[in-house]
C-alpha cells in the first residue's frame, strides 16, 4: 500500500536515519575495535565547593575502585581508569551498548591554592575524592 501523505514517508526516512546513526554509534563501542590507548569517553562530574574542601564527584558505575587512577597536576584533579567490558561474564551476542566502555579520563580544574586528596571512596557507583586545601 502506497502512502500519500508526505509527513509519513518522511517520518519513516527519519526513523531509518536514526536506526543507522545508532548502529554507527554500536560499532564505535564493540568490543576490540581499540586503535589506541587514548580515552574514549569523558565520565560526568560534580563539584562541590566548601570552605575548607573541594569535593568532587564522578559518576563510575560498575567501574572496579582498583582501576582507578586520581592525581593532581599542575591545577587539574586527573583520574583515569577503565571500564571493563561485560561481555567475559555473559555468553551471548551483544545486542546494544549504551554504557561507554574502555579508557576513560576526567580532567577537573580546581582553584587556586595548594590542595592535597584527602579522602577517596566509591559511593553508590560515584568515586567521591575530598581536596583538602592546604594554607
Amino acid at each position: 500500500m502506497r502512502v500519500r501523505d508526505p509527513g509519513s514517508w518522511m517520518w519513516t526516512q527519519a526513523l531509518e536515519l536514526l536506526e543507522e546513526a545508532e548502529q554507527l554509534r554500536r560499532q564505535f563501542f564493540e568490543p576490540g575495535r581499540a586503535v589506541s590507548d587514548a580515552p574514549c569517553w569523558h565520565p560526568p562530574v560534580d563539584v562541590i565547593e566548601t570552605e575548607n574542601d573541594y569535593w568532587i564527584l564522578i559518576a563510575l558505575p560498575g567501574v572496579s575502585p582498583q582501576r582507578v587512577r586520581a592525581s593532581i597536576d599542575d591545577g587539574m584533579l586527573l583520574v583515569q581508569g577503565d571500564r571493563a567490558m561485560p561481555a567475559k561474564h555473559f555468553s551471548g551476542a551483544i545486542r546494544r551498548l549504551e554504557i561507554p566502555y574502555g579508557q576513560f579520563e576526567r580532567r577537573v580544574p580546581i582553584p587556586p591554592g595548594r590542595f592535597e586528596v584527602g579522602e577517596q571512596r566509591f559511593d553508590n557507583g560515584c568515586l567521591v575524592i575530598g581536596l583538602r586545601r592546604l594554607a
